[in-house]
């Protein structure tokens, strides 16, 4: 699973790498313990976002809408997966 980071430790490693931008990118991201990719995305977003990081936690929904869209989103995706398991079984058993 991946490791996850709170929005402070986030906007932290990006300020972290613009004090040190003399290791890079891929220098940086090592010290700090996260992936190059990881730390790049960070960077990116810091940017192009005023200095900050939105973050999005799971059960962090703007409102009760997109609550309830997730859950209907995660429920139709069990069922896809539910439903692509039982046509294997029966395409298994029907030779």
């Amino acid at each position: 699973m991946a490791k996850q980071h709170d929005q402070q430790f986030k906007e932290e490693a990006v300020e972290y790498y613009f004090d040190h931008k003399d290791l890079g990118l891929r220098g940086c991201a090592e010290n700090l313990g996260v992936g190059y990719s990881t730390l790049s995305k960070w960077v990116r977003i810091y940017s192009t976002n005023n200095g900050t990081i939105p973050t999005r936690g799971s059960g962090n929904y703007a409102s009760d809408v997109e609550k309830e869209n997730a859950r209907l989103q995660r429920e139709l995706r069990d069922a896809k997966d539910a439903l692509d398991v039982l046509k294997k079984a029966i395409s298994i058993l029907g030779k």
